[in-house]
């Protein structure tokens, strides 16, 4: 990715990190200097700084007082822990939004469910794109179910999942047929209203997830 000034500087340069972090070319517990990267890109310092507050909110940098900024550690044990809250995050919002739900929300979710189906049976799947598709069902719900709070705390947790998949992509195409099943299934729930089904669904299928995440981060 070339860095490019934006109008706001400090989400661009954030965003800038997050791929490099997230593809490895930043590793877990690498020290990010502040006056490298300003002098790097050009920039000040200051939007620097207000960038790694934004990455830390992410969960992508750690920052301790005295000793900077370096990007989160990833192994197995952090990567279930992560992947833990993400799900009961997930079983809350499939719970309000089998509360909330209108008709005319149905082609919106629908679709976006269409849409990682689509992917998921591509001759040779991009995970990216499998990713990309999921999140994008997750985003479609939180329109739905409206509550700020749940939307930022899912959406701050984006990249750092984002992250775990890129690092076991390999791991995760094993379990595309899984994928593809939840997807299918999940829909069914939602619309019958069965919150706890959905939720069921969701813990089986975060499990799974986890326990392929592990294995490669082992």
């Amino acid at each position: 990715m070339d860095f490019q000034v934006p109008n706001t500087l400090a989400e661009q340069i954030a965003n800038y990190l997050a791929e490099r972090i997230m593809t490895g070319q930043i590793r877990p517990g690498e020290r990010i200097q502040e006056a490298t990267l300003a002098n790097e890109l050009k920039v000040s310092r200051a939007s620097v700084k207000e960038a790694l507050y934004t990455l830390e909110r992410w969960h992508l940098v750690e920052i301790t007082p005295r000793k900077g900024a370096s990007a989160t550690k990833l192994n197995a044990d952090y990567a279930s822990e992560l992947y833990d809250v993400y799900m009961h995050l997930l079983m809350m919002l499939a719970a309000r939004l089998c509360e909330r739900w209108q008709e005319s929300d149905k082609p919106m979710m629908l679709d976006a469910v269409a849409q990682v189906v689509d992917q998921v049976k591509q001759p040779a799947a991009d995970i990216t794109a499998v990713v990309e598709a999921s999140f994008g069902v997750m985003e479609a719900c939180c329109k739905v179910v409206d509550n700020p709070y749940l939307t930022e705390a899912l959406s701050n947790f984006k990249p750092a999942v984002s992250r775990a998949y890129y690092l076991s992509a390999e791991r995760y195409r094993q379990g595309l047929a899984q994928t593809s099943q939840f997807f299918s299934e999940l829909p069914q729930a939602v619309l019958a209203r069965d919150a706890d089904k959905a939720q069921a669904l969701i813990r089986g299928f975060a499990e799974h997830q986890k326990q392929l995440i592990r294995q490669a981060l082992s």
